[in-house]
């Protein structure tokens, strides 16, 4: 380590007090003295450590209601005078403006005062000004001053003190910089969020918390996640969670979380392999499993329903890497904890983001989630046919499937149980194709299934196919300029089709 400056003296203004009187002892022993106001200054006092005040630094106290404290060119001065420049230094000494070498400060609750369901008054005075100044000033003049920016950097900084006193380097300086830079432009990003209202004029996210991922979707990538996955998931067991994992554990709960019946499906590289809707947990997780007991293996397994013994049993007779659900029965994860690798979660309920986004070119593209899914009210049936209760039931299942499954895509289903999809095919006709034969070699009977398509059928082959192959009921977006041709075969065959005028690409 090179360039080590010795703190001597530190401003500190916090909002979030714990943790903080270690630091401050720690400091005091080395010998550092203190400039604070309000709060923070009774707190420090209250250690028995002598405290100045801002307001006697400044000769202004604190005004508008708390709005000023901070702003003013002595502390400023103090904070941003370039020690190795002659002229700053000379004008520290004539305007009296004592050297800072270091900055403690949060910033106010703005994020938490939002999610309160706070007035618009309330959140307002909780846009921090002085603090967020303080931390852009330390911040950028690193090279002398070290800067702590919120309760999260509490931890490091006291490891830095315990490591080598009160002193720093400008490899610990610039670490410190780039968090509290970090931290700002956070805080600026959730207060544009605020003010943008969802209108997306401009696109702005921040996330912290990053996670080291072992690595990308191949091991030769690196990868890393960033969000609070504890928020919405508890891991009970199993090994750290992959990149790859974390693509289907969304694909796996964005599936699941559109049935209300009791449901298991397995996925694949973020698509429907089995999926099954039965009263008994252990019969849907069988159908489920029945669906494709190949792909099965290997795969990512939820369900909407708590984990019990039976269910276990069966579950533990395949390898599987993810299951997900909503609780388990301490008999079930006796069962299931026997292996240690396997990932165990817990879903909680958690809002998911109705806005997605990806990077892609030189930029990104942002969209609405799809969150559209269609009821039997919404469903226009188009033949001489009516479809029977039992297939509009199994095709608003199986529309939920393709919903969720790669485009172009085919889903086959019966009774509430996933025959087969052919799935991310460049043709539909080749997307049925594959999930007939699929059925077929699992020993289905496709007369009486339904089908689904998650885009029109540009031309009747389709329908063709699915006729011959004993499909009964067809539901698809509609909106071909040939949809007639698709109409009028199903008329003539004796086939039901439903509009529901809703397409569900997924690229």
């Amino acid at each position: 380590m090179s360039d080590n400056k010795r703190i001597k003296t530190a401003l500190v203004s916090v909002y979030y007090k714990d943790g903080l009187e270690e630091i401050l002892r720690k400091l005091h022993n080395d010998g550092v003295q203190f400039i604070s106001t309000g709060g923070t200054k009774e707190f420090i006092e209250s250690l028995e450590i002598p405290c100045r005040s801002v307001e006697m630094l400044t000769g202004y106290p604190s005004i508008l209601g708390g709005r000023v404290k901070t702003l003013h060119p002595k502390i400023f001065g103090g904070i941003l005078s370039r020690r190795n420049i002659p002229s700053d230094m000379s004008q520290t000494e004539e305007y009296a403006i004592p050297e800072i070498d270091l900055v403690i400060v949060d910033l106010y609750p703005f994020e938490e005062t939002v999610s309160s369901g706070a007035d618009d008054d309330e959140i307002i005075e909780k846009i921090d000004i002085g603090g967020i100044s303080l931390i852009r000033a330390a911040a950028k003049n690193f090279n002398d001053v070290a800067i702590v920016a919120s309760k999260r950097q509490y931890e490091p900084f006291l490891n830095l003190l315990e490591e080598k006193g009160a002193q720093t380097s400008i490899e610990d300086r610039r670490w410190f910089a780039k968090e509290a830079f970090a931290v700002s432009s956070g805080y600026d990003t959730a207060i544009f969020s605020y003010f943008d209202n969802g209108s997306n004029s401009y696109f702005r996210t921040a996330y912290d918390y990053a996670k080291i991922l072992r690595y990308g979707e191949n091991p030769h990538q690196r990868g890393l996640f960033f969000g609070k996955f504890d928020d919405a998931f508890e891991q009970l067991q199993g090994k750290e969670i992959s990149y790859n994992n974390l693509l289907d554990i969304d694909a796996a709960v964005s599936l699941i979380g559109e049935f209300d019946e009791q449901t298991f499906a397995i996925l694949k590289h973020n698509n429907a392999c089995g999926l099954a809707s039965r009263p008994v947990l252990v019969d849907a997780w069988r159908d489920a499993l029945a669906g494709d007991p190949v792909s099965a293996f290997g795969g990512i397994l939820v369900a909407n329903g708590v984990i019990d013994r039976a269910t276990a049993e069966e579950i533990n007779k395949l390898f599987f890497e993810v299951i997900i659900a909503p609780d388990y029965e301490m008999d079930a994860l006796e069962i299931l904890t026997q292996k240690k690798n396997r990932i165990i979660l817990i879903q909680k309920q958690y809002d998911f983001p109705k806005i997605q986004f990806r990077s892609l070119l030189n930029g990104s593209l942002l969209q609405d989630r799809d969150l559209s899914i269609q009821q039997q009210d919404d469903l226009r049936a188009v033949t001489e046919k009516d479809a029977t209760q039992q297939e509009i039931s199994d095709m608003l299942f199986a529309n939920k499937i393709v919903k969720h499954s790669k485009s172009n895509t085919i889903v086959l289903a019966k009774n509430k149980q996933l025959f087969a999809s052919g799935i991310g095919q460049t043709s539909r006709v080749d997307a049925l194709k594959q999930a007939i034969e699929k059925a077929s070699s699992f020993g289905f009977d496709l007369r009486g299934a339904v089908m689904a398509s998650d885009a029109f059928f540009p031309f009747p082959d389709c329908v063709e196919i699915a006729q011959q192959a004993g499909i009964t009921a067809v539901i698809q977006p509609g909106g071909s300029i040939k949809d007639d041709l698709s109409i009028a075969f199903c008329n003539e065959h004796s086939l039901a089709m439903v509009l529901t005028g809703i397409r569900h690409f997924k690229h």
